[in-house]
Protein backbone atom coordinates (compact mmCIF):
# COMPACT_ATOMS: atom_id res chain seq x y z
CA UNK A 1 0.00 0.00 0.00
CA UNK A 2 2.90 2.58 1.11
CA UNK A 3 4.30 1.72 -2.55
CA UNK A 4 1.14 2.26 -4.37
CA UNK A 5 1.04 6.20 -2.47
CA UNK A 6 4.38 6.71 -2.87
CA UNK A 7 3.91 6.20 -6.86
CA UNK A 8 0.64 8.27 -7.48
CA UNK A 9 2.02 11.23 -4.87
CA UNK A 10 2.90 13.33 -7.64
CA UNK A 11 -0.06 13.32 -10.09
CA UNK A 12 -2.16 13.41 -6.69
CA UNK A 13 -0.43 17.22 -5.96
CA UNK A 14 -0.07 18.27 -9.48
CA UNK A 15 -3.78 18.07 -9.87
CA UNK A 16 -4.88 19.95 -7.05
CA UNK A 17 -2.91 23.13 -8.94
CA UNK A 18 -5.27 24.30 -11.49
CA UNK A 19 -7.83 22.79 -14.20
CA UNK A 20 -4.29 22.42 -16.42
CA UNK A 21 -2.98 20.61 -13.44
CA UNK A 22 -5.83 18.14 -13.10
CA UNK A 23 -5.81 17.68 -17.24
CA UNK A 24 -1.66 16.97 -16.96
CA UNK A 25 -2.08 14.17 -13.50
CA UNK A 26 -4.94 12.53 -15.52
CA UNK A 27 -2.38 12.05 -18.62
CA UNK A 28 0.52 11.69 -15.90
CA UNK A 29 -1.50 8.78 -14.44
CA UNK A 30 -2.90 7.40 -17.73
CA UNK A 31 -0.26 4.43 -17.93
CA UNK A 32 -0.11 2.99 -14.40
CA UNK A 33 -3.24 3.70 -13.67
CA UNK A 34 -2.84 4.31 -9.58
CA UNK A 35 -5.60 4.26 -7.87
CA UNK A 36 -4.08 6.80 -5.07
CA UNK A 37 -3.82 9.19 -8.07
CA UNK A 38 -7.14 8.18 -9.78
CA UNK A 39 -8.90 9.35 -6.57
CA UNK A 40 -7.04 12.72 -6.26
CA UNK A 41 -7.64 13.43 -9.91
CA UNK A 42 -11.31 12.38 -9.51
CA UNK A 43 -11.76 14.84 -6.03
CA UNK A 44 -9.55 17.79 -8.02
CA UNK A 45 -12.04 17.53 -10.97
CA UNK A 46 -14.86 18.11 -8.76
CA UNK A 47 -13.25 20.76 -7.38
CA UNK A 48 -12.49 22.82 -10.30
CA UNK A 49 -15.59 21.69 -12.28
CA UNK A 50 -18.18 23.17 -9.37
CA UNK A 51 -15.82 26.29 -9.33
CA UNK A 52 -16.60 26.91 -12.90
CA UNK A 53 -20.78 25.87 -12.30
CA UNK A 54 -20.98 27.46 -9.10
CA UNK A 55 -18.89 30.59 -10.51
CA UNK A 56 -21.41 31.43 -12.99
CA UNK A 57 -24.01 31.46 -10.64
CA UNK A 58 -22.29 33.44 -7.94
CA UNK A 59 -21.78 35.98 -10.89
CA UNK A 60 -25.61 36.53 -11.29
CA UNK A 61 -25.58 37.78 -7.53
CA UNK A 62 -22.74 40.99 -8.14
CA UNK A 63 -22.09 40.32 -3.93
CA UNK A 64 -18.70 40.70 -2.72
CA UNK A 65 -20.55 39.00 0.15
CA UNK A 66 -21.40 36.00 -1.80
CA UNK A 67 -18.97 35.82 -3.45
CA UNK A 68 -16.17 35.77 -1.08
CA UNK A 69 -18.41 32.85 0.41
CA UNK A 70 -17.91 31.05 -2.66
CA UNK A 71 -14.14 31.84 -2.83
CA UNK A 72 -13.47 30.68 0.82
CA UNK A 73 -15.66 27.40 0.32
CA UNK A 74 -13.88 26.33 -2.97
CA UNK A 75 -10.35 27.92 -1.27
CA UNK A 76 -11.75 25.02 1.92
CA UNK A 77 -11.98 22.10 -0.90
CA UNK A 78 -8.66 22.73 -2.66
CA UNK A 79 -6.17 22.99 0.68
CA UNK A 80 -8.07 19.76 2.26
CA UNK A 81 -7.60 17.76 -0.97
CA UNK A 82 -4.02 19.07 -1.48
CA UNK A 83 -3.10 18.60 2.00
CA UNK A 84 -4.78 15.07 2.10
CA UNK A 85 -2.73 14.30 -1.11
CA UNK A 86 0.75 15.62 0.18
CA UNK A 87 -0.17 13.25 3.61
CA UNK A 88 -0.45 10.34 1.43
CA UNK A 89 -4.69 9.70 2.39
CA UNK A 90 -7.09 9.05 0.66
CA UNK A 91 -10.14 11.16 2.70
CA UNK A 92 -12.96 13.06 0.67
CA UNK A 93 -13.33 16.34 0.53
CA UNK A 94 -16.25 17.97 2.68
CA UNK A 95 -19.94 18.14 1.78
CA UNK A 96 -18.79 16.79 -2.12
CA UNK A 97 -16.71 14.72 -2.19
CA UNK A 98 -18.53 11.15 -2.21
CA UNK A 99 -20.52 12.65 -5.49
CA UNK A 100 -16.95 13.56 -6.95
CA UNK A 101 -15.96 9.95 -6.40
CA UNK A 102 -19.28 8.77 -8.11
CA UNK A 103 -19.42 10.57 -11.02
CA UNK A 104 -16.15 10.69 -12.23
CA UNK A 105 -15.86 7.14 -11.45
CA UNK A 106 -14.86 5.87 -14.89
CA UNK A 107 -11.67 8.14 -14.34
CA UNK A 108 -8.92 5.84 -12.74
Amino acid sequence: MKSLVEEGKSAAIVAYLTIIGTIIAYFMNSDSKNSFAGFHIRQALGIHITFYVLGVLVGLFDSWLVSAAFYIFIAVLGIYGLVTAIQGEQKEVPIMGQYYQKWFSTIS
